[in-house]
């Protein structure tokens, strides 16, 4: 059966991040720190990733079936590999002509609060922002998972993104980083 994550992004400032982490310190079950390296692999409609978890000192490659700004619900295909096949792996894909790669480091730190589990994170490209996600096991939980979030999502102040707003973020992150390596 295949993991099918639902998943909504709202960007914050400093200030409201570092509230958010003092708000859900005291009152949300601590998943700890997720530092995480990912290189992302941008394909038409998906998105292909190896990630380095520096946190847990664990590594795998993710095939999204799904863009951000394409819907909240990505189908995603896990494969673990060993920490030390990371840059192997990022080669790899290169290799393959996978050349659209971007590489980011990801300052997280997890939560679950209300059923809902919460990535507090900081990112050169997104700066302050905060996932909110559960996991489904099928897909007829999916709108009642959607009104959990949105509930956690008011009750924490963040305004979820839409799929426009992703869109245009991404596509602007696309287009800066396109522009770095064009005068590489």
């Amino acid at each position: 059966m295949p993991n099918i994550e639902l998943e909504y992004r709202a960007l914050v400032n400093e200030a409201e991040y570092h509230k958010l982490i003092a708000f859900l310190d005291g009152n949300a079950t601590d998943l700890g720190e997720d530092d995480k390296n990912v290189f992302f692999f941008i394909l038409p409609g998906k998105l292909l990733k190896v990630v380095d978890n520096q946190s847990t000192n664990s590594a795998k490659i993710v095939l999204k079936l799904n863009r951000i700004g394409q819907g909240s619900d990505f189908e995603e295909i896990e494969i673990p590999i060993d920490p030390d096949q990371v840059e192997k792996s990022v080669h790899m894909f290169k290799s393959l002509g996978f050349t659209e790669v971007q590489q980011s480091f990801q300052k997280r730190h997890n939560y679950k609060f209300k059923g809902v589990e919460l990535a507090v994170k900081y990112s050169e490209n997104w700066q302050y922002h905060v996932e909110l996600e559960i996991l489904l096991s099928d897909r007829e939980q999916q709108a009642e998972a959607e009104k959990r979030i949105h509930a956690v999502a008011a009750e924490l102040g963040l305004k979820i993104m839409t799929d426009d707003e992703l869109k245009e973020l991404t596509a602007k992150i696309d287009a800066e980083h396109r522009s770095k390596t064009d005068h590489i």
